[in-house]
């Protein structure tokens, strides 16, 4: 990582804008006004650029098969095995049933298959946010893909970002930026680590929005401050509890939250249950006072309702928020 990225210097950087900047604790009426804005089914709605979203979102991983297990490696074949395409139909259908209106999901074959045989069997409306997969070689390809096949909006997936960014090739994301609003859809960064935010900003890479993680680290398989470490999550999983074994994917909340106050685009929170070691009383009230313009959260048929009823209830609720809601 280049040296005006390293901790010490973003620290510094974060402190000073912090220290320039009024907290926003009493939003303005307009912008509470529309953070309450909700669709016709009770559901709090937010706006990036032509989109309309649940501040629900859910996430993908649950239906394409991927799971953060820790070190419980049967988890993958029983999520692919109890999700087959009518199960992942009905919960696309469960999802609208209760307002929540967009889905975040990688470009593999199972969206690519599921999503439009929902759309024309099911008459679904569900919007699909696509994980953008580029190479440095090829920009366009895997984008295009998404949009041919459904997509509303494409942002560029956070490990995707991330290798550009340990490869020296995180300029190219200003380029994916403008591919994908040339198609005339919203463009997105993602990032698990927040300088791949601080980049877009700085750099201005021409981001309508950003998907960052947030959570707390207050749960029992979390890495101890003293051993986290950038890309970490590409080194390998280790032995030692203490140390990385897919078991955290925000290594500096505070830092993230502080820095995030005053980035005026709108923020999807993703891992804010900290891949189910939160929960979502917790999860989405630590995300929303946090930031948080909208959270994206993987959810299984069984689990839809009481999300639901929970992400209502916390949004209903005095939330001590310091940021500005931007969407």
């Amino acid at each position: 990582m280049s040296d005006n990225l390293n901790r010490r210097n973003f620290l510094k950087r974060s402190a000073a804008v912090s220290a320039g900047t009024a907290l926003v604790s009493n939003l303005s009426s307009q912008s509470a006004k529309a953070a309450m804005e909700t669709s016709s089914k009770g559901m709090p709605m937010g706006t990036i650029s032509t989109l309309k979203l649940s501040r629900l979102i859910s996430g993908g991983n649950l239906i394409s098969g991927w799971a953060h297990a820790r070190d419980l490696d049967y988890v993958h074949q029983l999520m692919r095995h109890y999700n087959t395409d009518e199960k992942v139909m009905d919960t696309l259908e469960a999802l609208e049933e209760q307002g929540v209106n967009t889905i975040i999901a990688d470009p593999s074959e199972r969206p690519f298959r599921i999503f439009p045989k929902y759309w024309a069997e099911r008459g679904g409306k569900m919007q699909w946010i696509a994980e953008g997969h580029p190479k440095p070689d090829d920009l366009k390809t895997n984008i295009s893909q998404s949009l041919d096949a459904g997509a509303c909006s494409v942002y560029i997936q956070g490990a995707t970002g991330e290798k550009f960014l340990r490869a020296g090739h995180e300029d190219k994301l200003a380029d994916c930026m403008e591919f994908i609003k040339s198609k005339g859809v919203p463009a997105g960064i993602g990032g698990h680590m927040l300088e791949m935010i601080v980049l877009a900003e700085e750099r201005k890479y021409g981001a309508d929005y950003y998907v960052k993680t947030l959570h707390h680290d207050k749960y029992w398989s979390v890495i101890p401050k003293e051993n986290r470490k950038a890309f970490c999550w590409y080194e390998g999983d280790k032995d030692d509890h203490d140390y990385f074994h897919d078991n955290i994917w925000c290594l500096n909340p505070e830092e993230t939250i502080e820095y995030m106050k005053n980035v005026k685009k709108p923020w999807i929170a993703f891992k804010t249950l900290a891949a189910g070691a939160i929960h979502p009383k917790d999860g989405f009230r630590y995300a929303f006072e946090n930031g948080a313009d909208f959270i994206c959260v993987g959810m299984f048929d069984f689990q839809v309702t009481e999300n639901v009823i929970i992400a209502k209830q916390t949004l209903s609720q005095d939330l001590k928020r310091q940021r500005a809601w931007f969407a």
